[in-house]
């Protein structure tokens, strides 16, 4: 009688978070119900607008949402531990060890009075007791690992001596260092140029398959997602709208916000618009979140909507040959051709 191997669990599993922010004006719904599960060696693409709670979602995974901040439902599942229940010792014994954040800015990371050798030394005895002599070795290997030249060199800088890009690398190669089994990476090729962006994603995507590291890339950019990504959620007003696989989601896009979003972009409008004419908008603005409409938070930006979107659509799967590609919406489906059809 053969007996059944045991199956690990996913590296990364959210249930149902709920993160809010009580300020004075009220109590905001930054991540309201957020789900999701992450394997060993996948990337996610956590996708949306400013303000839509993505980079709050990283944050909250992490542990490092600040008062008037904080967790208040859901779980966080890091192989199998729940995260939000682990006392600040342990938490602080995962982090920057088994998970790692990259941030926007280098200078989150980087302390602009401290030689960047100095810093990577520390991070790696702050979890691993070695020599000195040990972590500096470990420190360049890891800056080589990210395509840094003369990386002993660049140990000696300080951060302000080094490029915006290289300084993005040094922290890149800082959140690295320990081989973390989770990496939330939030939008951290934004603001450099596109050549190094392309070099930083290449060796993020040959990290991840090298190591089986799980990470989450929080982006408001499709096209960089669409390049790295295995999977993407698209996040509206703190709550997931749709989730499935890159060439599900950006092939055969279900939700409008997410059709909006791709209609959005030069590239895709390029086969469906003759030439000179304006690319597809979404209206409106984001809703407010101390005054959330009832029901579907985009119903009033959308061409769609009907009386059944004033209470709250649950999350579906309308393509039977894509089961996995889900969406919160009562009217899924292809978008129109054009912005006059939708009009």
């Amino acid at each position: 009688m053969s007996t059944a191997i045991p199956q690990e669990p996913p590296t990364l599993e959210v249930r149902g978070l709920q993160t809010r922010f009580h300020t004075r004006a009220g109590v905001l719904p930054v991540v309201n119900g957020v789900s999701f599960t992450l394997q060993r060696g996948k990337v996610l693409g956590l996708v949306g607008e400013s303000g839509s709670g993505k980079s709050v979602t990283g944050f909250s995974i992490m542990g490092l949402v600040d008062p008037p901040g904080r967790i208040e439902g859901g779980q966080v599942l890091f192989q199998g531990r729940d995260l939000t229940q682990l006392p600040p010792r342990e938490q602080r014994a995962l982090r920057g060890n088994r998970i790692a954040m990259i941030f926007q800015d280098p200078m989150a990371t980087l302390n602009p009075v401290l030689r960047v050798d100095t810093q990577m030394i520390e991070a790696v005895q702050a979890h691993r007791k070695v020599s000195t002599a040990e972590a500096r070795q470990q420190a360049s290997d890891t800056l080589a690992l990210m395509g840094i030249p003369s990386p002993d060199d660049r140990l000696r800088a300080y951060p302000h001596q080094l490029s915006g890009g290289m300084r993005q690398r040094v922290a890149i190669a800082i959140a690295l260092l320990h081989g973390p089994d989770l990496i939330i990476a939030d939008e951290p090729t934004t603001a450099l140029d596109v050549t190094i962006q392309a070099q930083i994603l290449s060796e993020m995507q040959k990290l991840v398959q090298s190591t089986g590291t799980a990470m989450i890339w929080i982006s408001h950019d499709l096209s960089v997602v669409a390049g790295l990504a295995d999977d993407i959620a698209v996040m509206y007003a703190g709550r997931i709208v749709e989730h499935g696989t890159v060439d599900d989601v950006l092939d055969h896009p279900q939700h409008p916000y997410t059709q909006g979003l791709i209609g959005s972009l030069p590239s895709a409008n390029r086969q469906t618009r003759q030439r000179g004419a304006r690319l597809q908008q979404i209206p409106g603005m984001a809703p407010n979140l101390l005054h959330m409409p009832p029901g579907c938070a985009f119903a009033p930006r959308c061409a769609r909507a009907s009386a059944v979107c004033a209470t709250l659509p649950e999350m579906t799967q309308p393509r039977p040959e894509a089961p996995g590609h889900t969406v919160r919406c009562f009217h899924p489906g292809a978008a129109p051709a054009t912005a006059e059809a939708a009009a």
